[in-house]
C-alpha cells in the first residue's frame, strides 16, 4: 500500500457501562497492539477483538506503557472510539478529474477540505467512493480475504479512453477487468456516473450504463446499482478545465435517455439497476419520482431519493408526534438550499399548522460557490450572512446540521456557528434529522 507508519489508536470517547469504562480506559489512551498485532485501522480493530480472549498494549495519557488482558464474550464490542477509523494515515487519490470537488475550492481554508480520499476502507465503512485506481496487489488481496463488501466505486465511464480522459489516469482504462475481478470473487460494489456534458454523456453514457447492467444479474450481482448524478461546479474550479455545467435542456435530455434505459435494463434482466440523482429533476423543474420508484434506496447517500424519503420521515415523525400546539408560540427560520424549496413547501405548511407555530422556510442559493441552485449541504457561513441579513428571524433559525463540519460548528467556508448567530443577532439550532427538527421547532426539546 504505502509506506505510511501505524501509529497507535487514539481513543476518543469511552461508552458508558462498556467493557472498556469498567476496565478503566479513559480518552487519550491509545491502543498500541491487539493479540500482538498492530492494527492498521477500524477493520482490522473490529476483526481483532472479535475473539474471547485479547492482550492489549495500551499507552495511558502520559505515554506510559501497560498490558492488559480481557476476556469477553466473542460478540461484545469493547465500547471505544477513536480519532480516525485509519491508524496508517489516508490513501490519497492519484488521479486529477476536473470535476473533483476538492480541487473547486479556494486556497487557505482548512486542510482536511483538501485531503483527496481514494480510500477503499473509507468506502467499506463509510460508503465513500474511490476509483480503484490506486490499489496495490496487497490491497486487493485483503479485500478478498476479509470479504470488504459492498465497495463504492466511481465509474463515470466503461470505456477505456473516454475513463483515463475523465480521472486524467492510464490505469483507470481497466475499469471493466476490476468489475470482472469482484464478479469472479462474488463481492458486490455500488456505482456512480458524474455525467459531464460533451465528455461521458449521450452515447458514452448509454454504453457505461448498458454495461454495468450487465453485472446486474445473479443472486449476488457484481453490481448492486447505478446513481447517475450531474457534474457539479463551483466558481473556484481551474480555468484551463473542459467542464461545462448542466443546464436545465441537459437536465431533461439525460432524464429522458436514462428513463429509456431503466425500461430496457428492466425488460432484459428483469429488474433495474439505475437511478437518476434528485439533482437532474431539481434541475430540469420536474417532478421528483414517487418514493416506490426507489425501491429500497440503495444510492441514498448519492442524493437519489433523498427528499422523498425526507418527506416521508416527516409524515411518519408528524403523525407519531402529533403536535397540537406550541405555547407559548414561536416563530422560526429554517435555512435550507433552494434546489428544495418546492418539496419542502408541504412540509411548511403542516408546520404551520400547528397552533402557536410559524416557520418561515428560506431557500438560499450558494453566492460563496457561485452556483445558482444550491443543495442544502454546501450552503456556507457567508451564504447566510448573505441571505438573511436584515430579515425578521423570528425566535431563531433551525438550521440542518448537515451544513456542519461533523461533530463541529465549522461551515465549509471556516466560519463558526457561533460567528454567524453573533453577526446575524439571533440563536441558531442545528437540527439532525426530520424528529429532531419538529422536536425543536415545537420547542420540546
Amino acid at each position: 500500500m504505502s509506506n505510511l507508519s501505524i501509529r497507535p489508536a487514539l481513543i476518543t470517547k469511552v461508552i458508558p457501562d462498556s467493557i472498556a469504562a469498567e476496565i478503566g480506559f479513559e480518552p487519550g489512551d491509545s491502543i498500541v497492539t491487539i493479540n500482538g498485532q498492530k492494527p492498521r485501522d477500524l477493520i482490522d480493530y473490529q476483526y481483532l477483538i472479535a475473539d474471547e480472549i485479547l492482550e492489549l498494549e495500551v499507552l495511558d495519557t502520559k505515554g506510559k506503557s501497560h498490558n492488559l488482558e480481557i476476556e469477553k464474550d466473542c460478540d461484545e464490542d469493547l465500547g471505544l472510539e477513536f480519532e480516525t477509523a485509519l491508524f496508517d494515515g489516508l490513501i490519497q487519490c492519484n488521479n486529477h478529474c476536473p470535476f473533483c470537488f476538492i480541487d473547486q475550492q479556494p486556497p487557505g481554508k482548512r486542510e482536511t477540505l483538501y485531503l483527496k480520499d481514494d480510500d477503499y476502507r473509507l468506502s467499506f465503512l463509510y460508503g465513500s467512493y474511490l476509483t480503484l485506481t490506486n490499489l496495490t496487489q496487497k490491497e486487493w488481496d485483503r479485500i478478498e480475504q476479509m470479504r470488504l463488501s459492498p465497495l463504492y466505486v466511481s465509474v463515470h465511464a466503461t470505456e477505456p479512453e473516454v475513463r483515463i480522459r475523465l480521472l486524467k489516469n492510464l490505469r483507470a482504462g481497466q475499469i471493466l477487468e476490476q468489475i470482472k475481478w469482484f464478479q469472479s470473487h462474488r463481492l458486490q460494489i455500488h456505482t456512480q456516473v458524474v455525467v459531464c456534458p460533451g465528455i461521458n454523456d449521450r452515447e458514452h453514457l448509454e454504453k457505461t450504463l448498458l454495461d454495468l447492467a450487465e453485472f446486474h444479474r445473479g443472486n449476488i450481482p457484481a453490481v448492486a446499482s447505478v446513481a447517475v448524478v450531474p457534474v457539479g461546479l463551483t466558481r473556484f474550479r481551474p480555468v484551463e478545465d473542459e467542464l461545462i455545467p448542466v443546464t436545465p435542456e441537459k437536465a431533461q435530455e439525460v432524464i429522458n435517455q436514462v428513463k429509456v434505459l431503466q425500461a430496457k435494463i428492466s425488460n432484459e434482466i428483469g429488474k433495474n439497476c439505475v437511478w437518476l440523482a434528485d439533482e437532474w429533476f431539481l434541475i430540469a423543474g420536474e417532478e421528483l419520482p414517487a418514493a416506490a420508484d426507489y425501491e429500497d434506496y440503495p444510492q441514498i447517500g448519492n442524493g437519489v431519493g433523498s427528499i422523498r424519503q425526507f418527506i416521508q420521515e416527516f409524515d411518519k415523525a408528524i403523525e407519531k408526534l402529533q403536535p397540537e400546539k406550541v405555547n407559548p408560540p414561536r416563530k422560526w427560520t429554517w435555512v435550507v438550499g433552494n434546489s428544495v424549496e418546492k418539496a419542502f413547501g408541504l412540509i411548511v405548511e403542516r408546520l404551520n399548522e400547528i397552533e402557536g407555530l410559524e416557520i418561515n422556510m428560506i431557500a438560499l442559493e450558494s453566492e460563496y460557490w457561485g452556483v445558482a441552485i444550491a443543495v442544502t449541504g454546501l450552503l456556507t457561513g457567508q451564504d447566510l450572512l448573505k441571505g438573511l441579513e436584515g430579515r425578521d428571524l423570528g425566535d431563531g433559525i433551525l438550521l440542518p446540521s448537515v451544513m456542519l463540519k461533523q461533530g463541529d460548528t465549522l461551515f465549509l467556508d471556516d466560519m463558526t456557528l457561533e460567528e454567524v448567530a453573533e453577526k446575524l443577532q439571533t440563536c441558531i439550532f442545528p437540527v439532525m434529522g426530520v424528529e429532531h427538527l419538529i422536536l425543536t421547532a415545537i420547542d420540546a426539546i
